[in-house]
């Protein structure tokens, strides 16, 4: 078998493995951040950093703050909607949208609903959900309820993320 470059495909890795998840799965990483609960299906340590792929369940308000990344994102809405701001233009995403977000391009969502939004986040190259795991709380589920931080703890999380984003090539822009 060839590529279409002619390049023949290199031989199955047998050292990876399938990988198969739930989202509602105790034993995967959930994560809450910016107010929402951001659950890993795939991670990059399980595609060869090729891609990551996170459940994310956005409450009314939540959403992250204005922020690029050298990656490309991509949001498929499964339930609800979310209000996009995309290089300063704003745009509506319901259940069955499909959002691509070009890498280096200004963004940010937000639930501006009053029910809770979900999407699948595929991320290309993988580490993103590093980031998330190094800056978020793990909570038990993907439903489990955010814990109750202080303003103090809020500001540290923002330090925190503002402090790491770099290293995981994104940059907060508020």
């Amino acid at each position: 078998m060839t590529t279409q470059s002619g390049v023949p495909l290199p031989p199955d890795d047998i050292s990876r493995k399938l990988t198969l998840s739930h989202s509602d799965d105790p034993m995967l990483r959930h994560v809450s951040i910016v107010g929402g609960t951001y659950t890993v299906l795939v991670s990059g340590e399980q595609t060869g950093g090729r891609y990551c792929l996170i459940d994310m369940l956005i409450p009314p308000g939540g959403g992250p703050p204005p922020h690029r990344h050298d990656f490309e994102e991509m949001f498929t809405v499964i339930d609800g909607e979310i209000e996009l701001m995309f290089r300063g233009q704003p745009y509506r995403a319901a259940a069955g949208s499909t959002v691509n977000i070009p890498a280096n391009a200004p963004h940010a969502f937000r639930n501006d609903s009053n029910r809770p939004a979900r999407m699948l986040c595929m991320c290309t190259p993988a580490g993103q959900e590093e980031l998330f795991l190094a800056v978020g709380d793990l909570v038990a589920s993907r439903t489990a309820p955010p814990p109750s931080l202080s303003q103090a703890e809020q500001a540290e999380r923002m330090a925190r993320a503002k402090a790491l984003s770099a290293k995981y090539r994104t940059e907060l822009l508020a």
